[in-house]
């Protein structure tokens, strides 16, 4: 046994109870509102818009490097805070309209203003109008995306798909003339500078990208998308493989994946044509049954 007792209780009336509970607080204070862990996503999604913000800054400073790789974090916050919203339970409409307004300044206004500041502000007006259609194309593939949210259940092969190329995404097309002008600039190939920064080709990557913004072309979302056994190692291997390039070359790397997202509709359409053929095909079945059986 050890020599040590119980310890001892000092009784109900003495000096040191009596002090206990005069230092004691009455209760506790309980705060009203949301969780911490609630508020990350729409934390996140601030920061995006202070990228966005930035990255216009810095064309304004002529630091057009800079700008774009401000372009690329809101990108890549953007793509995490919907993912952390639904893991962490906490989406709300609140959060859905606040991504879609840092979405349009973000991807909609700083693009064009960078690519007006780096090409086309010696056109003037003219060199303005491509930058307004496609921030305007913008606006009208997020209010369509929020009026979506609001509709009744879509078909199951159709939550794959996006309609329309998505706004990261034409945020990177558009920009594809200011990577490869920062490849050619730090590679000293001044005949490709001069081409990627022709106010001709970025009015035409501005409208193209506007028109593949509006449409209602079916694009991969990638949410819930499968990748087969047999395709995992390589699918690994190429992330990798593109990892390694973005260090050691990061303007090529994001002109090369611009090029291969506009090679990958095609295919994405007609993945879309083939899911919905599937799931036609039992219906039509179904109605000439029931057809012969009348």
């Amino acid at each position: 046994m050890s020599g040590v007792g119980p310890r001892a209780v000092p009784p109900a009336g003495s000096p040191i109870r009596r002090l206990k509970r005069r230092l004691r607080p009455k209760h506790r204070p309980r705060f009203k509102g949301p969780s911490f862990n609630r508020m990350i996503p729409n934390i996140l999604t601030m920061l995006g818009l202070c990228a966005g913000l930035t990255s216009m800054r810095f064309a304004l400073e002529g630091r057009f490097g800079a700008a774009a790789v401000a372009v690329a974090v809101a990108a890549c916050i953007d793509g995490l805070d919907g993912r952390l919203a639904r893991l962490l339970k906490a989406t709300s409409r609140f959060g859905a309209e606040f991504d879609s307004l840092a979405d349009f300044l973000c991807f909609g206004v700083a693009p064009a203003f960078i690519l007006y500041l780096w090409s086309l502000e010696p056109l003037r007006g003219f060199g303005f109008t491509p930058c307004l259609m496609f921030a305007v194309c913008m606006a009208l593939r997020l209010a369509r995306f929020n009026a979506a949210l609001d509709a009744g259940p879509h078909p199951a092969y159709t939550y794959n798909f996006f309609s329309g190329v998505p706004a990261p995404a034409g945020a990177a097309i558009s920009l594809f003339p200011l990577f490869v002008g920062q490849e050619a600039q730090s590679m000293q190939w001044t005949r490709l500078l001069e081409i990627s920064q022709s106010p001709i080709l970025c009015a035409a990557v501005l409208i193209g990208t506007g028109v593949l913004l509006v449409s209602t072309l079916p694009v991969w979302s990638f949410k819930n998308f499968k990748v087969p056994a047999e395709y995992v190692l390589p699918t690994l291997l190429g992330t990798g493989l593109f990892a390694a390039v973005l260090v050691a070359d990061p303007w090529a790397a994001l002109a090369a994946a611009g090029l291969l997202y506009i090679c990958m509709l095609p295919f994405s359409a007609r993945s879309y044509r083939r899911l919905r053929r599937a799931a036609e095909a039992p219906r039509e079945t179904d109605d000439g049954q029931s057809h012969h059986a009348v």
